[in-house]
This record gives C-alpha cells, structure tokens and sequence, in this order.
C-alpha cells in the first residue's frame, strides 16, 4: 500500500489549487489553467463521476482484482483521464478499470489528467481513446464507431484518422451491426469470434442466421467451417428458388425430413413422374462424411 500512496503523491501542489475557490477553472483561458490543463494532479476518487459515454459495459471482476495486485505494488502507472465539470467535481474521460481497481484497494486519491471539453468532445475522446486503449469486444467497437458516426457525425475516413484504423476495418465492425441481436450477444459473450460473425453477415434472412449460429455452437465449428456452412446454404436457397414449383410426394418428404434428422445433416431429394428418385447427402468435412458413414452403418 505504501508504494501505492508514494506514487499518487504526484501532483499534491497542482491540487491545491483545483481545491480553491478563487482559482476555479473552467476554461482553457481562466488564471493557472495552464498549470492544471495537461497535467498530472492528484484528485480525490469521490470527486469523480463515472463517464454516461463509456462503451464499456461489462468489467471482468478476476481481471480487476489483479489489476489492483499491480496497483497495491507500482501504483498508477498511468494516470486516467478527466474533464472539470464545475468546482471540484471531474468526469472520467477514460481510465475506468484503473478507478474501479483503486476503489478496490480503498485508496483516496487517483493520479488523473485534467482536461476541460464539453459533451460532444467528451463523447468523442472517451470513445476514442477507449478504441485505441482497451480490450473492447468487437459488438462494443462497432457501437463506439457507430456512436462516433451518429452523434458526432465523423465519416469512415475521419474515424480512420482518429483511431489510426483502415476504412474498411471499421467498414467490417459497422456491418456485424446487422447481426441479429442474439448473433451480437453470442459474440460478446465469446460464445462466436467475429470472424464467425463476418461469415454469417452475408446471409441476408435472420431465421437462417440464427440457424447457421445455432449449428456453429452444436458442432463448435471454426471459422473456415462456418464459411463453408454458409456457401453450401446459399447454394441450397438458389437451388429451393429453381425448383420451386416441383413438389415432392408426402413420402419423399416424411423420409428426407426423418433421414436428415437421424444423420443431422442437410439431405435433398429429387423424383421422376415413374417414381424414381435421388437423395443427396450433404458433408461439410472428411470426418463429417465418417460421423454420416457411422450412423448409416450402424
């Protein structure tokens, strides 16, 4: 605890003048803004209202507590950052794993950089700096982008400037935004990673993305695998669509429906005026067509 306090004595002197009523500062241009503005000041964790703008929304309790162990023994490495408010009140700008990591350890005071921004600056920055900085998830990138588009009205090329990221990298988180929302949960909860995710964007029904979704978590199919999945589905809907009009018999049905349950897998049927038919048996791998091989042998 000791090196803790030693290294979040920085600042004590800029701090004094933030706690004096005839030196308030509220803009870039007030008396000794110049010395607080920028810096590194020692605030008080009471002092400081959690940010509405962060995108963050799930903290990991493990990975806190060990933050807190680092905390106890080298301090605040880093300092968070803030925006003044008012007279001794601060928003968090960023650095909300380091205040809730410190609240943790019981301690008073957080080195901090104090900036002065309004909301859409603030919005701006926090989602920004929050991009660049932290482990987001992929849903919660493409909502800050999002966010960043809607509400501060930046283009793809200024975010690309910004975030020091590509057009089309931020072109590809925006599009898992059209994910059905229990496709998004799923990968927020790494349940799917969002190269999963990128491979079900091209299927346009929702019904047949919770489909393939459900059959990546049953099978625990890869990325390369659901890729396939997908391109085979297409091939299925363009062929559904051609032979719209031809209809099966009742019997062919109650077989196919029953046969592709029992090997569960995609099995299709064809016949001829006579009575003759064909059956397809649908295999998404050389161990798939074994699992199918078993099942009929057996």
């Amino acid at each position: 605890m000791a090196k803790a306090t030693k290294k979040q004595a920085l600042g004590r002197g800029l701090s004094a003048l933030l706690k004096d009523p005839s030196n308030d500062i509220s803009t870039a241009q007030d008396k000794n803004a110049d010395k607080i503005v920028g810096n590194v000041v020692d605030l008080s964790l009471e002092d400081i209202e959690m940010n509405p703008f962060q995108p963050r929304t799930s903290f990991n309790e493990e990975q806190l507590r060990e933050l807190a162990s680092s905390i106890k023994e080298l301090g605040v490495i880093q300092p968070i950052t803030v925006r003044k408010k008012g007279f001794g009140k601060y928003e968090l700008v960023s650095g909300e794993r380091r205040c809730r990591a410190s609240k943790l350890l019981g301690l008073e005071t957080i080195p901090a950089y104090v900036r002065i921004a309004n909301d859409q600056e603030s919005l701006e920055m926090a989602l920004v700096e929050n991009i660049q900085r932290q482990d987001l998830d992929p849903i919660e990138i493409a909502l800050s982008y999002q966010r960043l588009i809607d509400e501060i009205d930046l283009t793809q090329e200024q975010m690309s400037e910004r975030v020091g990221k590509s057009r089309s990298a931020i072109a590809n988180y925006l599009r898992l935004l059209k994910l059905d929302p229990i496709i998004q949960t799923g990968m927020r909860d790494n349940f799917i990673s969002m190269g999963h995710g990128r491979a079900l964007i091209t299927v346009e029904n929702l019904d047949e993305q919770l489909e393939i979704y459900q059959k990546i978590l049953s099978d625990n199919l890869s990325v390369r695998d659901t890729e396939a999945l997908v391109k085979e589905n297409k091939g299925n809907t363009v062929t559904k669509k051609t032979s719209k009009k031809s209809s099966l018999p009742a019997y062919v049905e109650s077989s196919v429906a029953t046969l592709s349950n029992r090997l569960n897998t995609k099995i299709t049927a064809s016949t001829t005026s006579k009575g003759k038919g064909k059956l397809t048996i649908n295999f998404r791998s050389k161990e798939d067509l074994e699992r199918i091989t078993k099942l009929i042998n057996g």
